[in-house]
């Protein structure tokens, strides 16, 4: 989360931004996400040489090492591409290099390649007007990173965090239910999912491919033995693993660059509206992981006839779950953020995705978050709901979780608190057969399958959790009376000798 010193800095490049002559609000995340894509490829060039020299190998081959063919004919010496290089040149040079071999180099990176990243960046544009306004942008983000790097926690996924807070700044933010998830929320959702290196991800409605992002950094902390345990797994890694699906070229354009300064050399980020006849992902991923459109303009004929065949409705978040079931092979699980609508609505689709995923899946978890996670784009109370496709039943009983704080206020200012209910939603759920025995009037507990059936598949926390109520002893009336008498007299007087003071 955006707050303090790196706030003010990114409202400041905004400004830079604007007073420079560039003021479409798109435009800009685009440019900026270009240059810290920039930026990131010569640190991420850095750590594996290093990572390389640690561990004995010397077969590491970086993209800036000789001279670097920019197209047929234009060569140039590679260091000079390097972030760490061209920052320190007069704005003019600068410009030219930027203008001419930096941005030529990145868009022809994986040239020759059939690869996303390649296909999304041939309509990249290089935008900014003049040496002046590159120059004071480039500083600008060089101090973004030095803030960055000051708190380590923070500069994991920096792309993702000040994309999410610029995106507050467009008037269009939200227009089609696409608000960001916030970084906290997603690696609770990657840790809560535990990835394996044999996984298959996806991520239907992908954005900046946040998602994704965090499920990569997982595997390589966590399962790095298995990544590259042969030629074959590191292969899959690269190249099969992950998969990702946008209507937005730039959510594609931003999400590729993404994954790549994130260690993975070609994942699937590909253009399409996976609600649509062109999505024949069917019985495919075993992990889905997302957080799709909420509400927004649908093309109804366009939907897929088997979707509509098991929930015929417009809403885009019911449609999207019963998407998640037909893409997920027989095992496969999901976590996935869903309005609170979709656990209690009465309207036959509602019922019925409800009772698909309670009768032939099993439903798994339902997370309750507070309204004020999406803040400041929206409102909108939202839950996470886990589940596997089994195809034939599975549901015993359902763990629910009263999520009240997230370590952030809950106000549009979103500051750092002590509350936070996350490090023990992972703990719980990572040991659910301690959950059994836990009262309803506790912050997590057990909910059987019969209850669940017995209230038409009503899957709000509130339809099982108890209330208990303390008793308040309250002194006899007699007493009350009295005190209030007393207190009566006590200001009376006050007020007396206050006309007293007055007629002297």
């Amino acid at each position: 989360m955006i707050a303090g010193e790196l706030k003010s800095k990114i409202d400041n490049l905004w400004e830079t931004f604007a007073t420079g002559g560039l003021t479409n609000p798109l435009n800009v995340i685009e440019q900026i996400t270009y240059l810290m894509f920039i930026k990131d490829l010569d640190d991420s060039d850095n750590r594996r040489r290093k990572d390389n020299a640690f561990l004995g190998l010397n077969d590491y081959k970086s993209i800036f090492d000789g001279e670097v063919q920019i197209d047929d004919d234009v060569v140039v010496d590679g260091d000079e591409l390097r972030w760490s290089t061209f920052k320190d040149f007069a704005p003019e040079k600068m410009f030219t290099v930027v203008q001419t071999e930096v941005f030529p180099f990145i868009k022809n990176l994986k040239n020759g390649e059939d690869s996303s990243f390649a296909r999304h960046m041939k309509d990249a544009t290089f935008l900014i007007p003049t040496p002046g306004l590159l120059s004071k942008v480039v500083e600008s983000l060089d101090e973004i990173y030095r803030l960055m790097d000051a708190d380590v926690s923070k500069r994991a996924d920096i792309r993702g965090d000040v994309y999410e807070y610029l995106l507050g700044k467009l008037s269009t933010a939200g227009r089609n239910g696409q608000f960001r998830t916030p970084r906290h929320i997603i690696k609770m959702m990657v840790e809560l999912m535990n990835p394996q290196a044999n996984d298959s991800i996806c991520d239907p409605a992908a954005g900046t491919a946040g998602f994704l992002v965090e499920a990569a950094e997982y595997l390589q902390t966590k399962k790095s033995a298995e990544i590259y345990d042969s030629k074959e797994s590191k292969d899959y890694f690269h190249n099969q693993l992950f998969t990702g699906y946008d209507t937005d070229p730039t959510m594609l354009r931003i999400g590729a660059m993404n994954m790549l300064t994130h260690g993975v050399d070609n994942p699937k980020i590909e253009y399409q509206d996976s609600l649509s006849d062109q999505n024949n992902d069917r019985d495919k991923y075993s992990l889905i992981m997302a957080n799709p459109p909420f509400k927004g303009s649908l093309d109804y004929d366009s939907v897929s006839d088997d979707l509509l065949k098991t929930c015929k409705t417009k809403k885009t978040e019911l449609l999207f779950l019963t998407l998640f079931l037909k893409m997920l092979r027989v095992g496969g699980r999901c976590a996935c953020i869903v309005p609170d609508g979709v656990l209690f609505g009465s309207s036959k689709a509602h019922k019925s995705i409800r009772k698909v995923l309670v009768e032939d899946n099993n439903l798994e978890a339902v997370i309750s978050m507070p309204s004020g996670v999406f803040k400041p784009y929206a409102g909108v109370s939202t839950a996470i709901l886990i589940f596997t496709k089994t195809g034939n039943g599975g549901t015993d009983k359902v763990w629910f979780y009263d999520m009240t704080a997230d370590g952030f206020s809950l106000d549009d200012k979103r500051t750092p608190v002590k509350e936070n209910d996350i490090p023990d939603i992972i703990e719980r759920f990572k040991h659910l057969d301690k959950e059994i025995d836990r009262k309803k009037t506790e912050k997590s507990f057990m909910v059987g399958k019969k209850d669940i059936v017995a209230n038409d598949y009503d899957l709000s926390i509130n339809r099982y959790k108890e209330i208990e109520y303390k008793p308040v002893e309250y002194p006899p009336t007699k007493d009350i009376i009295a005190e209030i008498e007393k207190l009566d007299k006590e200001a009376n007087d006050a007020l007396q000798e206050l006309k007293a003071l007055l007629k002297d």
